[in-house]
């Protein structure tokens, strides 16, 4: 059992940043990959970006590469989501999960309560 806790999310200008961090519980952090999610009013829940277990790989979405950088600390139980050049449209809940296999494939068997981000334009 894993339980998420994200934190961070807060209103800011367009082109600015953000920092959101997901906080696990338990000790087997290192064994799941984790990703970050995100859901829009009116919209469905959109994948954003995901990391390997120990933070080696990642990948992300078309519409968030280059701005986002997603990485973990395991040693504090801890994954973040950094934004750069906050846009309108990135105004969502924010959500990270976890995935007991691999972030290349994942299977997202726990989930955050979310933290909203709103962009003002």
């Amino acid at each position: 059992q894993v339980q998420l806790v994200e934190s961070g999310g807060g209103l800011v200008q367009a082109g600015g940043s953000l920092s959101l961090s997901c906080a696990a519980s338990g000790r087997t952090f290192s064994s799941y990959a984790m990703g970050w999610f995100r859901q829009a009013p009116g919209k469905e829940r959109e994948f954003v970006a995901a990391i390997s277990m120990s933070g080696s790989g990642t990948n992300y979405a078309d519409s968030v590469k280059g701005r986002f950088t997603i990485s973990r600390d395991n040693a504090k139980n801890t994954v973040y989501l950094s934004m750069n050049s906050l846009k309108a449209e990135d105004t969502a809940v924010y959500f990270c999960a976890a995935s007991p296999r691999s972030y290349l494939r994942p299977e997202y068997a726990y989930w955050g309560q979310g933290t909203q981000v709103t962009v003002s334009s």
